[in-house]
């Protein structure tokens, strides 16, 4: 799971590894899930259900038992097997290995080896050094490194689950030379794994995409100034990595302090500019495939340019130099399928979670 690599990533990047899968296997440019965060769609792929069965709607959400708003990364929020869970049935050993370690707390259940460069063992710091820093390029080399040897002195993993990180993505648009040099990089190592496993089947795509954004709201002070207070606006994207995106995300859930604001609420983020859709609860759900109980009352999706988040002030400009996701315009990603016999036809992949829906379940 390539985290953030949208298709103008592929498009603008030398990737030798890449184009032979293209050319030689499956390739189609399909869509991830709604909010295009990370936790949603990396649920959605490593599950292979939508939202609406596997609980998790985006990196944060409100917790009913406390009332506050909480990170969205523990397993017991997880309500669908995962990939590693369905491979166990059938006796097959899985791995998952991610550059976030808040992947390794919500999707592990079922693996038997779980390793973080954040959280780097011991023995794996023998093995392939010390890991680098989160907010680095370098510790994607250091995950996929971990993968490569696992897949040379592990035989007995038969099902491997690759997680990088996308803060070059955030940092560096896909022209830039540091973004061309991380995803050659990654393609030769997933050159090297093809060859430490030439029998395996390799599997790719993407959560989101990824945007420079020009603003910012702060919905909880934009509508206090409309005379129309909330109970609380989360943003979908927030998670403990702020130095990506400073909390800020292209999809909102608005709680409501009275079902009869409804309609002034909605009203006012309608002639917001950059807010493209306000959605009901119930119509988020039957739109998108989303868990209705984690997610606000209104659902507020921003254009291209847009965003949401905590501020010290109702909205604010973003330099020119910031990128996220989480938007209807980050969903555009690429899905590989590679040396993958039985694999089902082209026509069988429309979203991210197909790349995994027709594995292990018997």
């Amino acid at each position: 799971m390539f985290d953030g690599f949208g298709l103008d990533y592929l498009a603008q990047s030398d990737m030798p590894t890449l184009r032979r899968w293209q050319r030689d296997g499956l390739y189609k440019p399909v869509k991830g899930i709604m909010p295009s965060v990370t936790n949603a769609n990396n649920s959605s792929i490593c599950c292979g259900v939508f939202p609406k069965e596997h609980g998790i709607t985006g990196n944060s959400y409100l917790d009913p038992s406390t009332g506050q708003e909480e990170y969205m990364e523990t397993a017991d929020l997880l309500l669908a097997p995962t990939l590693f869970e369905h491979a166990a049935k059938l006796g097959i050993s899985s791995a998952l290995l991610s550059s976030k370690k808040k992947t390794i707390s919500l999707l592990s259940r079922g693996a038997i080896i779980a390793v973080t460069p954040e959280e780097a063992p011991a023995e794996w710091v023998d093995r392939l050094g010390p890991a680098p820093a989160i907010y680095s390029r370098e510790i994607n080399y250091w995950t996929f490194r971990a993968a490569i040897d696992v897949l040379k002195h592990r035989p007995e993993i038969q099902c491997l689950y690759v997680h990088t990180t996308d803060y070059p993505m955030h940092t560096w648009a896909p022209d830039a030379p540091e973004s061309k040099e991380h995803l050659k990089t990654i393609d030769t190592l997933l050159g090297e794994a093809c060859e430490a496993a030439p029998d395996a089947a390799f599997l790719l795509t993407a959560d989101h995409g990824m945007n420079h954004k020009t603003h910012v709201y702060d919905l909880d002070k934009t509508l206090a100034a409309a005379a129309i207070p909330i109970r609380i606006s989360i943003s979908a994207e927030r998670d403990r990595y702020v130095k990506h995106h400073l909390g800020y995300g292209g999809a909102a859930w608005v709680y409501l302090n009275r079902p009869e604001d409804r309609k002034k609420v909605t009203d006012v983020l309608l002639g917001l500019t950059g807010v493209e859709s306000v959605l009901t609860r119930e119509d988020a759900v039957s739109k998108f495939g989303l868990y209705g109980p984690r997610i606000g009352d209104l659902c507020v999706f921003g254009d291209r340019n847009t965003v949401f988040g905590s501020l010290e002030q109702p909205s604010s400009e973003l330099p020119s130099s910031y990128r996220s996701h989480g938007s209807m315009h980050e969903l555009d990603i690429p899905l590989f399928v590679y040396n993958a016999a039985g694999a089902p036809p082209e026509s069988y992949f429309k979203h991210n979670l197909d790349l995994t829906r027709w594995l292990y379940r018997g």
